[in-house]
């Protein structure tokens, strides 16, 4: 019974990452970033793949979820603070953005002390990733950024809580 519970568990698995790409393929065209030279929309996809992850890491639950969710607002907010603050220290050349991470990870890490704002690895990964597409999608703005990053990023926390939930059920269904 085990092989199979662990077999349905997989299935169960794959069909929502067919599914989250699926999505992916819909909601694509109407993000306000991404769009390639020859006017497709490459999708970002793999902001819901890693907030799909950070649902786990979150510890599985929906308290987990929700603090992840706040993480990530938490982590572009900040990711943008990195960026405004850079632009201040712009004088210090080499040292301009080393100094803003500086400063505002030391803030951050005091949230670690506040309840549901204290998931410090969620702002992290939310940070990567914001600042992947700050970087690597040239039209890209602090808005649109955070917009897909947003919409993406709860898909995978979704997305999460749907797979651990649908697997419990049919763990008990089939014991």
């Amino acid at each position: 019974m085990k092989k199979l519970s662990f077999a349905v568990g997989a299935a169960y698995t794959a069909l929502l990452a067919f599914i989250i790409v699926c999505i992916d393929q819909l909601i694509k065209g109407f993000m306000p970033l991404g769009f390639n030279a020859d006017g497709s929309n490459s999708g970002f996809t793999y902001i819901a793949f890693v907030a799909w992850a950070v649902y786990f890491f979150s510890g599985c639950t929906g308290k987990g979820g929700i603090r992840a969710a706040i993480g990530y607002v938490i982590g572009i907010t900040f990711s943008i603070g990195i960026i405004l603050l850079a632009g201040v220290f712009a004088s210090t050349g080499f040292f301009a953005v080393p100094l803003a991470v500086l400063v505002i990870v030391f803030v951050v890490l005091y949230l670690e002390k506040v309840p549901w704002a204290d998931l410090i690895p969620a702002m992290f990964v939310a940070s990567g990733c914001y600042f992947g597409i700050m970087t690597y999608v040239p039209e890209a703005s602090f808005g649109t950024a955070a917009y897909v990053e947003i919409v993406y990023g709860f898909i995978g926390l979704l997305f999460g809580w749907i797979t651990i939930t649908g697997k419990t059920i049919f763990a008990k269904a089939l014991e």
